[in-house]
This record gives structure tokens, sequence and C-alpha cells, in this order.
């Protein structure tokens, strides 16, 4: 079953990438970065919203939100940055560099959040197995722009 999840999560990164492209000339198309991120958001939302009525999610728990930490609202901010940011930055330095430094972001931060139970997630150490996989993804990201130097 792990294995399944695994490969979802990899499906899942392959079309970030894509989302990334079509932000972008979803962007330069309306004349500004921000009008795609919010069409984007929206987009999101339109897909969303049938998903709750075809499984027939029940009402969320509004009261409850009142004891959440405020951090537990940043989720949003979080999405509209990388989708803005990806707007940015991926015409600017190609769709790969972006992704890998991305990626690498996310692997550095995530072995910290493990490492100290952040977020309420359960303490998983920062052996040197991982903080050598952690390594090897800057090496490669490092390893990717070199290597696309004096291009474009």
């Amino acid at each position: 079953m792990q294995t399944l999840f695994l490969l979802a999560a990899f499906l899942i990164g392959m079309a970030v990438p894509f989302q990334a492209g079509a932000n972008a000339l979803l962007g330069r198309t309306l004349g500004h970065p921000l009008w795609a991120t919010l069409v984007s958001l929206l987009v999101s939302l339109l897909c969303v919203l049938p998903l709750l009525l075809w499984f027939r999610v029940p009402a969320a728990k509004f009261p409850a939100v009142s004891a959440l930490p405020w951090w537990a609202w940043s989720g949003g901010l979080w999405g509209a940055a990388f989708v803005t940011g990806a707007l940015l930055l991926v015409p600017r330095i190609g769709a790969a560099p972006f992704m890998l430094c991305v990626v690498a972001g996310q692997v550095l931060i995530s072995v910290a959040i493990d490492h100290f139970g952040l977020m309420g997630l359960p303490v998983k150490a920062a052996n040197p197995g991982r903080i050598g996989g952690v390594a090897l993804v800057l090496l490669g990201a490092a390893w990717l722009q070199w290597a696309g130097r004096g291009e474009g």
C-alpha cells in the first residue's frame, strides 16, 4: 500500500511542471502574473466544489477552527505564493531549474519539520541517511543549474 501512495505522490509531482507552464502562459496572456494566480486558484475552487458534492463530504466543522493555531490558515497563502512564484520565475529560469529548486527547498524544510515534529507531525530524526538525501537533492539542483549555463 505504501508503494501506491509513493507512486501517487510521484505522479502528482509530475503534474506540477505542467501547472507552472500553463500558468506562465496564462500570465503572459492576461497581462500580469497576479491575474493568472487568481484564475488558477478560481479554477482550483471550481474543481474542488463538485468533488465535495460527488463524494458527499459532510459539512465543515467551522466552530472547531477557533481552536486552530494561526499557521493552520497559511496553506492558501503558501499555495498562492507558489503559483505566483512559478509564474514569475519559470519564464526566466525554465521549468527544470525552478522545479528542482522547489523540490530541494521542500525536502530541506520537510526534514527539519520531521526532525522537530513541527506542525503536529510525528518526530523523525534527521539521521545521516536523511541528511545525505537532502545533500544529494541540493547537489542535483546545483548540477542542473551548472549544466545549463550558457544556454538561452
